[in-house]
């Protein structure tokens, strides 16, 4: 299927940031972007990147109301010679797929999903940032457009992908946060969609979200839905903590993303010789590790953040300092690492890096 490329006349092109230091998260987005169209019976069509510009959803669609919406993140970095990478994107697509399946949407062509990116980055090239901890973003989007009322899957649906340049997800960058476990609200449940990239979760996860951060807390720690002890996620990110001489992550178990990631530093831990357990934590464990000095650090991983420590957490009315409210050797180490992959600076002993633009070229 061709992908038809129709280009933003020059006086219709935005003005490109001049500050990489201050170009935040998810503020700005390129002149273009990627879209094609489902019909039941028909398949995808129309393959397009086209000058950005509004949706046009009638007031029915489907995806306002029962909530058929399903997206993805990842990012393109530039080398140091103004190549550009993408970061295992076909994860990001297998991803997708799985998520598509669960919510009863159509599943993208792998190799449509992937040319679209690639093709787009590529048009956008000049958008693409220059520092280290800057990218372009990428979030492929895929919602229900069919007009009708009646809780049914949609028979009509819309993906696209637009870009924007961002800097780090944090405003404080690679400095350790504060997490606030909450007790009162549950981010998912075994058999709901938990482990799937649906705009549902996140919607559910706002009003606990909002009571952290009032509180000064930077995001939540979610704990399982049934026992209410289990520590499953962050809002944002999976968790990991680093008790004795082990990294310990929860395990996949239908109620917590399968990160991106998370799947990287539990593999580069492991290919730095650091012992690594996918295993159920209680924050009672944690806490317990804390007071004994067992507790070494914790951090979060994502894709916006990448590695993201972790200095405090607050638990039943009362702050607990981790590793003195400081970063820990191990979070900085894996966060290093694999930002030195992403960009191109060391070798890629998994092959998880993918250049799909070279500097010399460019």
């Amino acid at each position: 299927m061709e992908i038809k490329i129709k280009k933003a006349s020059p006086k219709k092109r935005k003005d490109k940031p001049t500050d990489e230091s201050k170009l935040g998260f998810g503020k700005v987005v390129t002149d273009h972007f990627f879209n094609i169209k489902y019909k039941e019976g028909k398949g995808w069509y129309d393959p397009i990147i086209e000058p950005y510009r509004p949706l046009q959803l009638d007031p029915t669609a489907m995806c306002l109301h029962y909530g058929q919406e399903i997206f993805e993140g990842l990012k393109a970095y530039r080398g140091p010679k103004g190549e550009i990478y993408l970061f295992r994107p076909t994860e990001n697509i297998k991803r997708m797929n799985v998520s598509a399946e669960r919510l009863c949407m159509p599943s993208m062509d792998e190799n449509l999903f992937m040319e679209a990116m690639k093709k787009l980055v590529i048009l956008e090239k000049d958008w693409v940032p220059h520092g280290q901890g800057t990218s372009l973003y990428i979030r492929p989007t895929m919602i229900a457009t069919e007009a009708a009322l009646g809780v049914h899957p949609a028979n009509e649906y819309l993906f696209f992908i637009v870009v924007g340049p961002v800097g780090t997800y944090y405003p404080q960058g690679f400095s350790p946060t504060k997490m606030f476990v909450s007790q009162e609200h549950v981010r998912a449940t075994k058999g709901g969609t938990g482990n799937v990239k649906a705009a549902i979760n996140y919607a559910a996860s706002l009003f606990a979200t909002r009571i952290a951060t009032s509180k000064g807390y930077t995001q939540v720690l979610w704990l399982d839905a049934i026992e209410n002890k289990y520590i499953e996620e962050v809002g944002t990110s999976n968790i990991f903590f680093v008790i004795g001489d082990e990294l310990i992550t929860p395990p996949l178990a239908g109620t917590i993303l399968p990160g991106i990631t998370r799947n990287s530093v539990i593999k580069l831990a492991r290919h730095l010789k650091i012992k690594v357990a996918e295993r159920p934590i209680t924050i009672h464990e944690v806490i317990e590790s804390s007071k004994n000095g067992k507790l070494k650090e914790a951090f979060a991983s994502g894709t916006a953040a990448i590695v993201s420590p972790v200095g405090q957490i607050h638990y039943s009315g009362r702050d607990y300092l981790i590793n003195g409210g400081k970063t820990g050797p191990m979070a900085e180490k894996l966060y290093n690492e694999i930002l030195q992959i992403q960009y191109g600076l060391k070798e890629d002993p998994f092959g998880w890096r993918v250049k799909i633009l070279d500097g010399k070229k460019g």
